[in-house]
């Protein structure tokens, strides 16, 4: 039983009704596009799910703005990590946003952290949180993986 005192303070509003079940179904079509791109090579893929002035707010280093500078960041991170697959483990969403827990599973085939490609096979966490504009095209990204799992797969010093 709620206490009179907190009845209507906690809501689940947010998470009710359709909006919610856009974002979540945007957020899974973003990384069933971006699996289909990364295994197939064609970063154009990802206009069917990214705006043309998306803004990632955790960037790789040097990478442009937009839909071009996320396709050529995956472009890169294709070419050491070539069978990469994002499985969605959790989804939570809001109306326009859906926060996402996802494993990566890949094979190390390209340098990283100054380590040589290894053949070894990864399997790290990614937390990302997605905002969709209208046609759940992704508008914001705020992203953090495990790099410290990463590096410790690959036998990579931290720092």
């Amino acid at each position: 039983m709620v206490p009179a005192s907190l009845a209507g303070a906690c809501t689940t509003s947010v998470l009710a009704g359709p909006a919610h079940r856009d974002a979540e179904a945007a957020a899974r079509r973003f990384y069933g596009v971006l699996n289909r791109a990364l295994r197939s090579g064609d970063m154009s893929l990802l206009a069917q799910v990214v705006a043309r002035d998306a803004v990632d707010h955790d960037p790789v280093p040097g990478m442009k703005p937009g839909l071009e500078g996320i396709a050529e960041a995956f472009a890169g991170f294709r070419a050491t990590f070539g069978d990469a697959e994002f499985t969605i483990e959790d989804v939570i969403a809001g109306t326009d946003r859906a926060a996402c827990r996802v494993r990566v599973t890949a094979t190390h085939r390209g340098e990283l952290f100054g380590v040589a490609a290894s053949g070894r096979r990864l399997s790290w966490m990614v937390i990302d949180i997605l905002r969709f504009a209208d046609g759940g095209l992704m508008a914001e990204r705020w992203g953090a993986f495990d790099e410290a799992g990463q590096r410790r797969q690959l036998g990579a010093s931290c720092g």
